[in-house]
C-alpha cells in the first residue's frame, strides 16, 4: 500500500526556458560600433550593439560570428572573441544576454540589414549615444566598471 502525502501531490514548478542573445562590442581603440534601429517594432531610433539570438545547434561564439557577418559584414575568428559580460534580463520572461568584445576582424563594417538598421556609427565607450535600449546601456556601464555579471529589471 502506498501512502500519498500532500507535498508529493503538489505540482513541481515548470522549468524556465531562457532565450540566449549575443551582443558584439566591436572595438576600434576606445570606440564601439552601434547600429540605429528602424522598422523593428521595438525601440526604433535607439542605438544598439550588433546582436542576435542563439540558434539551435550553435555555440554562443558561433552565434556571435554569424551575427557579425549577417549584420555588419565582418569576419571574426573565434580566437579573437573575448567574454565581457553576461546579463540576466527580465525581457520576454527572462533572457541571458552575452556580451563579447572583439578588437580584430576582417572587412569593413557595413550595414547589411538596412531594413532594420538606418546606419552604423562609432561612439566612444565613455560617451555613449543618448538614445539606447536600457539594458544595453546598463551592460555597457557595467563592462566599463569591470563587472562581468548583472541582473536587469527583475
Amino acid at each position: 500500500m502506498s501512502v500519498t502525502t500532500e507535498s508529493s501531490q503538489q505540482a513541481k514548478p515548470q522549468r524556465h526556458k531562457v532565450t540566449g542573445d549575443v551582443h558584439l562590442l566591436l572595438r576600434r581603440g576606445n570606440e564601439v560600433l552601434f547600429g540605429e534601429r528602424q522598422n523593428t517594432g521595438f525601440e526604433d531610433g535607439a542605438w544598439h550593439l550588433p546582436s542576435g539570438h542563439l540558434e539551435a545547434g550553435e555555440s554562443i561564439i558561433e552565434a556571435l560570428i554569424r551575427e557579425a557577418d549577417e549584420e555588419i559584414g565582418v569576419a571574426i575568428e573565434a580566437k579573437d572573441v573575448h567574454f565581457s559580460h553576461i546579463m540576466h534580463n527580465s525581457s520576454s520572461g527572462g533572457r541571458m544576454a552575452f556580451f563579447f568584445t572583439v578588437r580584430s576582424w576582417q572587412g569593413e563594417p557595413t550595414n547589411r540589414e538596412p531594413d532594420k538598421c538606418s546606419g552604423l556609427e562609432w561612439f566612444a565607450a565613455d560617451a555613449l549615444p543618448d538614445h539606447m535600449i536600457g539594458y544595453c546601456r546598463a551592460a555597457m556601464e557595467d563592462i566599463a566598471e569591470g563587472k562581468s555579471f548583472s541582473i536587469y529589471d527583475w
